[in-house]
């Protein structure tokens, strides 16, 4: 599931609307409808900001050791 769908059945779950999300988060509108787009550049701290209020963060993965430094 990509994180734009994730944000947007996260959001619908709890009947918020795009500018209430923005509100609770302290984001902007613009933002919202970007992430809810798939924006592929996005500020990680303004996506952790929308996540932490479905108990949730986005981070750093390792998905290959051997790329492992």
């Amino acid at each position: 599931m990509s994180l734009a769908n994730f944000v947007k059945e996260k959001r619908k779950a709890v009947n918020l609307t795009q500018p209430e999300l923005a509100e609770k988060a302290g984001v902007g509108l613009r933002f919202v409808r970007e992430l809810e787009q798939g924006k592929q550049t996005l500020r990680l701290d303004k996506v952790n900001q929308v996540l932490r209020l479905f108990g949730y963060e986005a981070g750093a993965v390792l998905v290959n050791k051997e790329h492992e430094l």
